[in-house]
């Protein structure tokens, strides 16, 4: 009777405790709604008022901006390259169209078409969750303010720092608030550029039948994107000295897909002298081959699940134009290279994008890019390539971040719960730690220490890298999102470009309380100096501030040590240089010594760890670690279908 009882009672407090998750549930959806309502009504923000003062001539015609914050000038929304739109699809930018009237640049162009995503700062325009538009390639400046009269010339000129914006060269763009770059000009005296580029499939294509029909080799290389991000590099050579900025100055930086291009352009012969220095945050080196690019699942070399000849058989079979998938790839073959190429141009780049969905998450796109053409990118893999000193010797920054990993495992069914879409709660801490811990140090071998020590084999010294440590995040409704994010990728976008803007008010007021903001600010201008510095000179040292401690050189030799900036607040022991051997070896290694887990467990992390990634080698799993995990063959193969 008393267990009964004690059965009954149990069950009147779980009862209890969904009740007040469903009360807190139902609050915490009246506060958004609430604070939303307080921030006035969604929509398209007040266009500025142009500012008589900004107006610069460019050589394709005159514009005019506004007095942005800092004792800034902005100027948004400036057409880099003409539209890629109809037979211009999947061709090489070309430059502008010049124009008459002045040039209202008071606000960001149209971001490129996309699958829309918070992370990317992009809502849904219709029903199939698609925003963006094909017409995109626009970029946005800000400089020190000054009359035309006053704009530097000469020695007096600026450093210029062109922004790459990330989110897997499938979503995002230069114009999103988080990337303002008006503090950063305003407070460091640079000049800032952001821009659009070419996204997803519109903007690494490889296909035959586009190549038959290039006009050069470059367009032939399948790279839009890319070739984007070189155009844009150009219009800076071109019209930045209008702006007070200094075209043999430039330095190039990007977070995320945006860093894996930094990387990718140091690679590229056609990006030679456009850019002098460059900083790669939490990037890779990770370029696909052209054969997984294009060739067919099944074919001797097996190409990528949504390779350029995988989607014209889908793209033909959704048009109603074949019966079947043989049907298709007949038809196809049996197309003259000009009429499938057409036929490709025709169709609606929504159409297209739809064909690339992952059947697994189809809110995000699955595709190879960049692509090594051997031509705009080397065809040999990139450390190889950096080992053998094949790149632009421009001084570089490398960094990433302490717990990269946390912020898709956050978002991870597989380890969080979701309750009304707002409460998180974390399945198993010490699980979630320790995966978080080996991917977000294979990240930062990946982003740092792989590419950084084949760049020092090549002789190169100029090199300098970094860990973003900063983690004083707030609990909410029970969660610390400290344990949830700590120092996650991206975090460190706030505090490089001041604005603590996440692009939703609502979290970034929750994840940047306000007793959190003078250890927060103090960072975000300790960043700004140091990264500006680099831009001035190709030296960071101390930030030009003699407070800062000196940033070294990477300079590690051979099984010794390599010198890592950390940054932090002060109340986490500050900015200081560490000293890290992360390896992808040491990693295994650390798997391998962790007592608590048995060697089919260690064996289950091994392919967590590493089945994913486009170098995964099978045959390795065999043998990994002390003992290898031949006794624990994966259900399949291991080859990745990245």
């Amino acid at each position: 009777m008393e267990d009964i009882e004690a059965q009954d009672d149990q069950r009147g407090r779980r009862r209890a405790v969904l009740i007040v998750m469903g009360l807190l549930g139902f609050l915490v959806i009246a506060i958004v709604l609430g604070l939303r309502m307080l921030g006035g009504p969604q929509g398209a923000a007040p266009i500025p008022i142009a500012d008589v003062s900004s107006a610069r001539l460019l050589g394709v015609g005159s514009v005019v901006g506004y007095a942005s914050e800092y004792e800034t000038h902005a100027w948004l929304g400036i057409p880099f390259a003409r539209p890629p739109v109809g037979p211009l699809r999947w061709r090489a930018p070309e430059p502008p169209d010049g124009w008459v009237e002045t040039l209202d640049a008071l606000s960001v162009g149209s971001p490129c078409l996309q699958l829309a995503s918070p992370l990317g700062g992009i809502e849904a325009e219709d029903g199939e969750g698609f925003g963006g538009s094909e017409d995109c390639l626009y970029l946005n400046v800000w400089a020190p303010r000054a009359e035309p009269e006053n704009v530097p010339v000469s020695e007096d000129r600026l450093p210029v720092m062109v922004w790459i914006h990330g989110g897997g060269n499938t979503i995002g763009q230069g114009g999103a608030a988080m990337y303002d770059g008006a503090m950063l000009a305003g407070r460091e005296g640079v000049v800032v550029v952001s821009f659009n580029y070419r996204l997803g499939p519109l903007g690494w294509f490889s296909h035959p039948a586009l190549r038959a029909s290039a006009r050069d080799a470059l367009e032939a290389s399948g790279n839009f994107g890319t070739l984007d991000q070189i155009r844009a590099l150009e219009w800076v050579r071109e019209n930045i000295s209008e702006f007070g900025g200094d075209p043999g100055n430039v330095t190039i930086f990007g977070e995320s897909a945006g860093g894996t291009n930094v990387l990718a352009l140091m690679l590229s012969d056609a990006a030679s002298g456009l850019f002098h220095r460059a900083i790669a945050q939490s990037g890779s080196t990770d370029l696909f081959a052209r054969s997984v690019a294009e060739n067919p699942r099944d074919a001797a070399l097996p190409g990528h699940r949504h390779s350029s000849e995988e989607i014209v058989v889908k793209l033909l079979e959704e048009a109603g134009l074949v019966p079947d998938r043989e049907a298709a790839r007949d038809y196809a073959e049996a197309l003259p290279a000009p009429d499938l190429a057409e036929l490709l141009r025709s169709r609606p780049g929504r159409e297209i994008l739809n064909a690339y969905r992952d059947p697994e998450d189809p809110s995000r796109l699955d595709l190879p890019r960049p692509i090594r053409d051997g031509v705009l990118l080397p065809r040999r893999d990139p450390i190889e390539e950096f080992r053998s000193g094949r790149f632009n010797h421009v001084p570089l920054i490398l960094g990433s971040n302490r717990d990269e990993m946390k912020l898709f495992f956050s978002q991870d069914e597989q380890h969080v719960r979701r309750h009304f879409g707002l409460l998180y709660r974390i399945r198993d801490r010490e699980d979630y730690e320790r995966r978080a811990r080996y991917h977000s140090d294979l990240w930062a071998v990946r982003a740092v220490s792989q590419p950084a020590t084949a760049i020092r084999d090549s002789g190169w010294e100029q090199l300098f890298a970094y860990r973003f440590d900063w983690d004083e995040l707030p609990s909410l409704l029970g969660q610390d999102m400290s344990v949830l994010l700590g120092a996650a990728h991206g975090f460190e976008l706030p505090f490089l470009f001041g604005t603590f803007d996440l692009g939703d008010p609502l979290l970034s007021r929750m994840l940047f309380p306000d007793r959190t903001r003078p250890g927060r600010e103090r960072l975000s201008e300790e960043m700004m100096a140091y990264w500006a510095e680099f831009a001035r000179t190709g030296q960071p040292g101390r930030g030009g501030r003699s407070d800062l401690p000196e940033w070294l050189r990477w300079s590690a030799g051979v099984d010794s040590a390599a010198n890592v900036l950390v940054l932090d607040s002060q109340a986490d022991g500050g900015i200081r240089i560490a000293q890290t051997n992360l390896s992808r070896e040491l990693v295994i290694a650390a798997v391998d010594a962790e007592s608590e887990l048995g060697q089919a467990e260690k064996c289950a992390l091994f392919l967590d760890l590493f089945a994913d990634r486009p170098d995964w080698d099978p045959e390795e799993y065999l043998r990994i670690g002390r003992r290898g995990c031949a006794e624990y063959r994966p259900a399949v193969s291991g080859q990745s279908s990245l």
